[in-house]
């Protein structure tokens, strides 16, 4: 039987990232299981291409190769089948690891049920900017979208999390200050 050798350095990035990984991909796709299989090809992929990703940034790389092959799910799903946020197996956040912020504002059934309706693109956006905390065009670029399209997507998806949950509107106008 033959041993795979693998890079230790690749082994410690998978250790300490794949927590904050799978919870990013929960957010993104809204189910735990389907964030498990994307977070473990993602790693897949990067173990790859290793050798070459090393020294840059192997982190925005495996995020952009999780959201990258996300979009592509939700492209093949709706093709396939309509999804349906009801569904047992629709479970939207499984609490992972220790206390975390957007994990903890993401907690209640409302916003669950609220972010679930959104279209994928949008709840992307939405990811990827206030969870993850990045700048448009860096949104842009890993979703292979405009950066006006982008902005327009934010803004759809805050007026339908608006209209969906009249009770945050303070915080998703940003009047509320921290969030709990």
């Amino acid at each position: 039987m033959s041993s795979v050798q693998v890079d230790e350095d690749f082994l410690d990035f998978v250790r300490a990232r794949q927590d904050p990984l799978l919870r990013a991909a929960v957010l993104m796709c809204g189910n735990h299981h389907l964030a498990q299989d994307l977070l473990q090809d993602a790693l897949a992929k990067l173990a790859s291409r290793w050798d070459q990703v090393r020294q840059g940034s192997p982190e925005a790389y495996t995020r952009r190769i999780l959201y990258r092959d996300a979009i592509s799910h939700w492209r093949k799903w709706r093709r396939e089948q309509p999804y349906d946020v009801n569904s047992p197996e629709g479970d939207f956040v499984t609490r992972q690891g220790g206390p975390d912020r957007a994990a903890e504002w993401v907690e209640g059934a409302e916003v669950r049920a609220a972010l679930g309706e959104l279209a994928p693109r949008q709840r992307a956006v939405l990811v990827l900017r206030y969870y993850e905390d990045l700048p448009e065009e860096q949104i842009a670029e890993i979703l292979g979208i405009s950066r006006g399209t982008v902005k327009s997507q934010a803004s759809s998806a805050l007026a339908n999390l608006r209209r969906l949950l009249p009770e945050l509107e303070p915080v998703l106008t940003g009047e509320g200050g921290e969030h709990a």
